[in-house]
């Protein structure tokens, strides 16, 4: 967080947004100048001490506050020993701990440390990694810090501007760059990380939802969605969800709307989803789910619920698949595709499908699931919010679960009747606030998008019945002929 460009109130609200988010470590500086010289804001904050002390004074000791320490010496400093100083002030304003800005070499980074801890700071210094990837990102980090690059330094870099290095040296930077520098570090062997996965779904950094342990499924694809959705809620489910219709669950916000939009330029979204729109039929043909915002569910294609390309001929025929998941009966915790939880375990799961569809084929399918009422548990509701159930009132219905040597089951994925109605909204908003918005009001395009979200529904599909082999691909076949029969030239195809 810098000073740059901001008042007093703009950074208070950009502070209590990151309270909202969960974010816990605040880098505090002052920033880069935007032309030759610093130019104050009004009734902003000229140093990174006073932001420092802002924050400590509105925020008391929630955040984790970072400082810049200079171990060359700040460029706009007189001396260095006037910008040892200065971190002083920073550190003693409430700063928990320092990371570095640029140096080349490490004897510079260990005489730094030793001048800190003479003039009294004791808290911790780092360095930061920043791998060397380029000609002219070096030259521009060099112009900025004022420093010199030791031939040492220079020998290995091309000189051609924008060429990228193989495995070139690094150099030591308070801003990471991700890749670059994970592969630093394992190539150091610096890197450790467990091949498991705790649970199906990456856990939250959110300080409130660490000791979280299941969740809805419908969220498996966006979870920053869920997450910031439910941030006011008083407490998270633990362990089994319970009645999710409780107060102390709290109500689902309408944050969602802050995801909806996707960053990728309007260009390249109308190639992935069409140029123009003519009818429902040309939606089917290019829908595709990780474009609309809904990714399926990340399993190989040897376990995939829907083999041989179904989804995709599924999309074509008016069933837009948006998530799915296959039947699993005890597979090791230690299986590298579906595998989860502490090892000597064993993992389960239904077999789930979700989708849009018309009106028309949702009245095929309800005379479909007559014949699975007792083994198939379904959802079908439209954007009014009317729903169309089989299933117990209020009560979710765990689809995913773990049994583990010297512990309870867990169960960490659930189909929740209250959080879907929740969902819902989301999932039809992406159709106009994603899709229908590349195209102007009042077109063609525009308005077949609009239709699809005013009169289509949101189907989800449960078979309880795990040890079997998944009927729900025979549901969704069952479907298609009774609504015009079997396609010509259709092969007979193997349920997985």
């Amino acid at each position: 967080m810098t000073c740059c460009h901001q008042s007093r109130e703009e950074i208070t609200g950009h502070l209590h947004k990151a309270k909202r988010l969960g974010l816990k470590n605040i880098l505090a500086l002052r920033g880069d100048p935007t032309g030759d010289q610093w130019e104050e804001e009004d009734g902003g904050f000229n140093y990174a001490v006073d932001l420092v002390k802002h924050i400590r004074s509105e925020f008391g000791d929630y955040f984790d506050v970072c400082v810049a320490g200079y171990p060359k010496g700040h460029p706009d400093a007189e001396s260095f020993e006037a910008g040892l100083k200065h971190l002083k002030e920073k550190v003693a304003a409430g700063a928990d701990f320092v990371i570095t800005q640029l140096f080349f070499e490490a004897d510079t980074f260990f005489r730094f440390v030793r001048a800190c801890s003479e003039i009294g700071i004791t808290c911790p210094i780092l360095p930061g990694i920043f791998p060397i990837q380029g000609y002219r990102s070096l030259r521009q980090l060099v112009k900025l810090s004022k420093l010199e690059v030791p031939q040492q330094i220079k020998d290995p870099v091309p000189g051609a501007s924008g060429k990228r290095l193989g495995a070139g040296p690094a150099l030591l930077h308070p801003q990471p760059r991700g890749g670059a520098t994970t592969e630093v570090l394992k190539r150091l062997g610096m890197w450790i990380e467990d091949p498991r996965r705790p649970l199906p779904w990456a856990i939250s950094a959110h300080p409130k939802r660490r000791e979280e342990d299941v969740r809805p499924i419908f969220w498996a694809s966006r979870p920053k969605s869920y997450i910031y959705r439910t941030q006011e809620w008083d407490e998270f489910p633990n362990g089994r969800w319970g009645n999710s219709s409780s107060p102390a669950f709290g109500e689902l916000k309408d944050y969602y709307l802050f995801y909806l939009k996707s960053k990728s330029p309007k260009e390249e979204l109308l190639k992935m989803w069409g140029e123009e729109l003519t009818s429902e039929e040309s939606v089917f043909e290019v829908f595709k789910v990780s474009a609309a915002g809904w990714d399926p569910w990340p399993l190989a294609a040897e376990t995939s619920l829907m083999k041989g390309g179904a989804a995709a001929a599924w999309n074509r025929r008016g069933i837009l698949t948006i998530n799915s998941q296959p039947n699993i009966n005890g597979k090791p915790s230690s299986d590298p595709v579906v595998g989860w939880g502490p090892g000597g375990g064993y993992v389960f799961q239904k077999a789930y499908l979700e989708f849009f569809t018309s009106r028309e084929t949702v009245e095929a399918l309800l005379q479909v699931l007559k014949k699975y009422e007792l083994r198939v548990n379904y959802h079908i509701v439209d954007v009014k919010g009317d729903n169309i159930t089989n299933a117990p009132e209020l009560q979710p219905n765990a689809v995913t679960w773990g049994i583990f040597p010297g512990r309870e089951i867990i169960q960490p994925t659930v189909v929740d009747p209250v959080s879907f109605m929740f969902w819902k909204d989301e999932a039809f908003a992406l159709w106009i606030e994603q899709w229908g918005k590349l195209y102007e009001e009042e077109s063609p395009s525009r308005t077949i998008i609009q239709h699809i979200h005013d009169s289509y529904f949101l189907v989800n599909l449960v078979d309880n019945e795990f040890p079997l082999d998944s009927c729900l691909w025979q549901v969704v076949e069952d479907t298609f002929e009774l609504l015009s029969g079997p396609p010509q030239g259709k092969r007979e195809t193997e349920a997985p």
